[in-house]
């Protein structure tokens, strides 16, 4: 219950952040035919009725296949892209009715043990995807294979405005009445564009994006995002990550890949801090700069448990208000999670880094070294030629990075007047080195 209780508190900011904000969510076929489809279909059910805006865009690639292997229509590509002929069209209007029928009648669900009771979606579609022939590339005629020519974002926003949730495939419409398979993606991505969203979320296989030893990257800028698409060239979750990549460049604020294997993985990453999958962002998840007045509070609530363990001198809200100019810090979706302040000595030349905090939850992952160098840069541009720190308990972590033990006769006058004799903290000194002019 206390786990339950805690989570519902840590999620109510991004329950209302979340709300009347549009999500273009992409369903591969795969995750269709998943065992964990269902409790997708929960959590965009709980999604809705928390008042997103959610535009779905589902996939049919393993249902494409399996109707053609019935009807013995062999599959042809060419740069690992379908060529869709008469025959293998007729399998794909199949598979993609079939399919927009049965995730309705999941999204219909409304019977009294199910978490789906009392949702009363009203899920649409139609011809909102304006589609062109991909045409010839190589000499090879794609013939029925298309692409996005323009998505009905009027239409579709008027949809999400009377609380319908918008059902896309990856199907498209001629002016002149003819039907394209289009890429899944690419409906998702265009979607996400043209609806200006505030989100894209892919449903993968993976976890979300793995780096090459096989660790999860949660988030990453556009920059490594397209480094990461070179090294994956044809790799899963490859089509993936060039959707989101295509989408945060076109400025989609977020973009996120999660597994549809993985029960909860929807929840988890929009109500969690760290989410479960990965995150390309515009730059504003985790930022280093310097704190203003509004970062009182934060401050306080992130400084408060070590004053409390004597790790740290108490500082009061007035006091703090005084001197919050001095503060630099590590800002995390809204939490702040690091800090330090520097107290310049001019006559001296030298500075005091103080309140050195890092949050409990994002120790061990350099955010100290951060707010280190971030303070080291401050005193260079400021002319200084030492930093100092006065410490009871961490005074390893600071000669590990160069830190050099001094005495209190060496502090600035007005620094060792007031040194507390009580606390008995020990006294380090950093050399600052100036790049040459």
């Amino acid at each position: 219950m206390h786990d339950y209780v805690t989570w519902l508190r840590h999620s109510s900011p991004y329950i209302n952040s979340h709300r009347e904000r549009t999500f273009v969510i992409m369903l591969p076929g795969e995750s269709l035919a998943h065992a964990n489809f269902k409790g997708i279909v929960h959590d965009l059910v709980l999604l809705h009725s928390l008042g997103v805006r959610l535009v779905l865009v589902h996939g049919s690639r393993p249902q494409i296949e399996q109707a053609l292997t019935l009807r013995q229509v062999e599959s042809h590509y060419h740069n690992n892209l379908r060529i869709t002929d008469r025959d293998s069209l007729d399998c794909i209007i199949s598979a993609v009715g079939q399919l927009r029928s049965q995730i309705e009648a999941q999204l219909s669900v409304n019977v009294a043990a199910s978490p789906m009771r009392g949702a009363k979606l009203r899920i649409v579609s139609g011809n909102l995807v304006t589609a062109r022939p991909f045409g010839v590339v190589d000499g090879v005629d794609f013939q029925h294979t298309g692409e996005v020519r323009r998505i009905d974002h009027d239409a579709i926003s008027q949809l999400l405005d009377q609380r319908h949730l918008v059902l896309l495939s990856h199907l498209g419409y001629s002016p002149t009445g003819e039907i394209f398979n289009l890429s899944c993606e690419e409906v998702a991505t265009r979607a996400a564009t043209a609806l200006k969203a505030d989100k894209l979320i892919l449903f993968t296989a993976e976890q979300g994006l793995l780096d090459a030893s096989g660790q999860l990257i949660r988030e990453l800028g556009l920059p490594r995002a397209r480094q990461e698409l070179q090294r994956l060239h044809t790799q899963p979750p490859a089509a993936a990550l060039a959707a989101i990549v295509e989408a945060s460049a076109a400025q989609v604020p977020r973009c996120h890949l999660i597994s549809y294997q993985q029960d909860g993985a929807l929840l988890s990453e929009l109500f969690t801090r760290d989410g479960c999958g990965t995150l390309l962002d515009q730059g504003g998840f985790e930022q280093v700069r310097e704190a203003g007045i509004e970062d009182v509070g934060g401050l306080l609530e992130l400084i408060r448990p070590l004053e409390e363990q004597g790790l740290l001198v108490r500082r009061s809200r007035d006091l703090l208000e005084q001197e919050i100019r001095q503060f630099s810090l590590v800002e995390r979706d809204g939490l702040l999670i690091a800090c330090a302040a520097l107290y310049p000595f001019a006559e001296e030349k030298t500075g005091e880094l103080a309140c050195l905090a890092v949050h409990p939850d994002y120790r061990h992952a350099g955010h100290g070294d951060a707010m280190l160098e971030r303070i080291r840069q401050r005193a260079l541009a400021m002319g200084l030629e030492s930093l100092f720190v006065l410490t009871t308990r961490t005074s390893h972590w600071f000669q590990e990075r160069g830190f050099q033990p001094c005495t209190i006769e060496q502090l600035p006058r007005r620094k060792a007047e007031l040194y507390n004799f009580q606390r008995n903290s020990r006294v380090f000194r950093l050399p600052l080195k100036h790049s040459p002019a």
